[in-house]
């Protein structure tokens, strides 16, 4: 097998704020990260390419017979079969776009040396019957979590039997239903007619909470009392959820704990929405949504007309906050206070409706370092590094600081 590199292109940025603080491969769409997915097909571990400053962190593992594989395609079977074919000095483009490429490490050094790489033969995938599926815009990981919820499903409950569940819950559809071990489920109401159910392993749904596939639950994650969680929904690692959500992410240890409505929506990791928060996912006109593009630096059109919340890493809000439809916070915001803040807040944005401060990257950090060690994770000093490098980087977007 060669070894195997994901690589970010040029998605990296309109994938912020989410790619600020990781490399594309560790989004995760559906149960699983798309790096986990990759490796998973491969049997192997992967590597990344991605920005210089999150290099460190994420470090690329280089051999003489690399398979590099774009980190924001989504795999498939006729896909993963067209990849497992290509021999040394081929790839596979979709029009202009590289999508996958088995590079010796000459080749591979004159493609991160951005120098002319040596010439190799490409599929161009645009005359072939394969589906290719890229996660390009943030909004792309809601969009596609319900089909990469039931892709994900069907390729690791395989050949597998899923853990027994208690005898108090109501379930339909039992058979579109796993649950991995160490699961504690009782008095829930758990619905897989319409898509599967996937529950990961030491997560906790508690009583009374409504659960609706495709739909998953991952690895210590808890579903919180009487919380009703509708389909196409990936509640992520050690997060903990209650209330109202639908067709949501949040890719890890992040809290939407108390009552409220997420929609349409994805959070980062160490995100906290505090009680009675809600997200409009629709415009009251029903027009189409824009987003803030960080790429073109201006609001853009998504095409959609159900669009909540995009929220960065270590960003916070206060209770009954309210966020109007197609907001974007970026990474360690902190908003609090009445009325809607606006529909783009700023990385290290203090403040809400009424206007914005700094908050200030040493503060931030230091309370980042409360809020993981409560999960037994450390701040290191290369999440620092990666904090630091946002917080100047971004300084462009909070105006008040000119």
């Amino acid at each position: 097998m060669p070894n195997l590199i994901l690589f970010d292109d040029d998605n990296w940025k309109s994938l912020k704020p989410l790619s600020f603080t990781r490399p594309v491969s560790l989004l995760r769409v559906g149960i699983q990260t798309i790096k986990e997915k990759w490796e998973d097909l491969f049997e192997t571990e992967a590597s990344f390419i991605t920005q210089d400053y999150l290099a460190e962190k994420y470090p690329i593992k280089i051999d003489e017979d690399n398979l590099i594989i774009n980190a924001s395609l989504l795999p498939n079977e006729k896909l993963v079969g067209l990849i497992r074919q290509l021999d040394l000095k081929e790839a596979l483009l979709l029009d202009d776009e590289l999508l996958a490429a088995r590079l010796d490490r000459k080749q591979f050094d004159q493609l991160i040396s951005e120098n002319d790489v040596d010439e190799f033969r490409g599929m161009n995938l645009s005359d072939v019957d394969v589906d290719v599926k890229l996660v390009i815009n943030t909004h792309d990981i809601f969009s596609l979590n319900g089909e990469e919820i039931r892709n994900d499903f069907q390729r690791i409950t395989r050949g597998r039997a899923s853990q027994k569940i208690n005898d108090t819950n109501t379930l339909l559809g039992a058979e579109n239903i796993f649950v991995e071990e160490g699961a504690k489920i009782k008095c829930a109401i758990l619905n897989a007619t319409k898509g599967p159910i996937y529950i990961g392993k030491n997560a906790e749904i508690m009583e009374g909470a409504i659960l609706r596939g495709p739909l998953a639950i991952c690895d210590n994650a808890v579903v919180k009392m009487g919380a009703k969680i509708y389909g196409d929904t990936t509640i992520g690692p050690f997060s903990k959820v209650g209330g109202e959500v639908g067709n949501s992410v949040l890719l890890g240890y992040s809290n939407k704990g108390h009552d409220g409505y997420l929609g349409n929506s994805v959070l980062g990791e160490w995100c906290n929405l505090g009680a009675d928060t809600n997200t409009s996912n629709l415009k009251n006109n029903y027009s189409e949504v824009k987003l803030w593009d960080y790429e073109r630096n201006r609001f853009s059109k998504t095409g959609l007309q159900f669009c909540g919340l995009i929220m960065g890493d270590h960003s916070k809000c206060g209770i009954n906050t309210m966020f109007n439809t197609g907001t974007v916070v970026g990474v360690s915001a902190n908003i609090f206070g009445s009325g809607y803040p606006r529909n783009f807040v700023p990385s290290f944005a203090w403040g809400g409706h009424s206007g914005f401060t700094t908050y200030k990257v040493d503060k931030s950090i230091e309370v980042a370092k409360i809020v993981m060690k409560r999960r037994n994770v450390e701040l290191d000093e290369q999440d620092q590094k990666i904090l630091n490098h946002v917080y100047l980087s971004t300084a462009e977007y909070r105006s008040w600081e000119n």
